[in-house]
């Protein structure tokens, strides 16, 4: 059984960047910042990955949007992650003051917005997850929860057929 929702959403009113600090106490320490954090369904993510110490050796460096759909409550609560995109945004060792710049178009995939504890029973929320990976495989991640929404279609005028038909009728003449 599928079901259907179409919802609306108002531009939102406060659309903080993001800006994080992760690291590993005297091996790794980055940087990240995105330029906000609620994006309509066609938006592009636009960021930046700044390299502020770096003492382990990093193969290569990751971005994936993760949905997550939450259903039920209690005891009966059922999660579902799905890997909705996964690019690899690095390859190689980065060095100390280095930055990555990020740019990824959300218009690309069928995405839905962002709905919270509806009923109390039904979630779906999108996270962008970073991952670094090192030469020996360890994988180190960050999460970060963004907010999506759609923007409400183009209000068209609508058409008197009245004036239309009396139009036509006059050019006609």
């Amino acid at each position: 059984m599928d079901i259907l929702v179409h919802t609306l959403s108002h531009y939102p009113e406060v659309n903080s960047s993001i800006k994080m600090e992760v690291g590993i106490e005297d091996c790794l320490h980055i940087e990240f910042e995105y330029n906000k954090s609620k994006y309509h369904l066609k938006d592009v993510i636009v960021g930046k990955i700044y390299f502020l110490l770096v003492r382990i050796k990093i193969k290569h460096m990751e971005l994936a949007i993760i949905k997550r759909e939450t259903t039920g409550s209690g005891p009966n609560t059922f999660n579902e992650n799905e890997t909705l995109a996964k690019y690899e945004i690095m390859d190689g060792a980065p060095v100390r003051g280095e930055s990555i710049p990020i740019r990824l178009f959300l218009s690309g995939y069928e995405l839905t917005p962002t709905m919270r504890d509806i009923n109390k029973k039904f979630s779906v929320r999108y996270y962008l997850n970073l991952v670094l990976v090192d030469e020996e495989e360890r994988r180190y991640f960050k999460q970060q929860e963004i907010v999506l929404w759609r923007k409400p279609d183009k209000i068209k005028k609508p058409v008197n057929l009245q004036n239309a038909v009396k139009s036509a009728s006059t050019k006609m003449e």
